[in-house]
């Protein structure tokens, strides 16, 4: 658990409808895991924008929710933070719920059209023949050291990143490598993130479609 007011230090807040003291027992993007104390990020998606569940939550037991605009109805027992984009402060808010891992890792993210699988790791396997403990967050597979946790994205979700890194962290590694896909870039899900070193392959046609 963490106050809210630590957890929106690193934001730009634009304005505060409601009190900063509180304490959050989660922060969730995803509003069917919403709990009571659980602050709750409404980011705009490609098909679903979380703004639209907010007054599905006002008697949730929701704590706090993070927003880029108010709702037409104001509950009083939820505090509500305006920022000028979700996506980003999701970021944020993640990285300082775990304790900002990827300031305690040498982090490198790999980006490009076609390699990045195989870079990020690369950048793992000879951290750890170099004596290194090492993570890898990549398509294929997660790693802490040699737990193995099975992934279904290139680049998970702020909040996935930040707790995969925590372990990390836990588990004494000294670096950590991933892959950042175009479409998290855009989308800031790498937003908050501290990187020691980053890697570029190439550029390719493809993805034109979404860029």
């Amino acid at each position: 658990m963490k106050s809210l007011s630590q957890l929106l230090s690193p934001l730009m807040v634009e304005e505060i409808i409601g009190s900063d003291d509180k304490i959050i027992t989660d922060v969730v993007s995803d509003s069917r895991k919403v709990t009571t104390g659980s602050l709750f990020v409404a980011v705009r998606g490609t098909t679903v924008d979380g703004h639209s569940f907010i007054p599905l939550l006002q008697y949730s037991g929701v704590a706090a929710i993070v927003c880029e605009e108010f709702p037409e109805f104001i509950e009083s027992s939820i505090t509500y933070i305006k920022v000028s984009d979700s996506a980003v402060a999701l970021g944020y808010l993640a990285s300082e719920w775990w304790d900002n891992p990827s300031r305690k890792l040498n982090l490198v993210g790999v980006t490009g059209t076609n390699g990045k699988t195989t870079t990020a790791t690369l950048i793992y396997e000879m951290a750890r023949l170099m004596g290194y403990k090492a993570g890898l967050l990549s398509t294929v597979c997660n790693y802490v050291e040699d737990e193995v946790i099975p992934t279904n994205q290139t680049t998970p979700d702020p909040l996935t990143i930040n707790a995969l890194l925590h372990r990390m962290v836990e588990a004494g590694c000294d670096y950590a490598s991933m892959e950042v896909s175009s479409h998290a870039a855009h989308q800031h899900r790498i937003a908050g993130l501290h990187f020691a070193g980053g890697v570029f392959s190439n550029l390719t046609r493809d993805h034109l479609d979404y860029h």
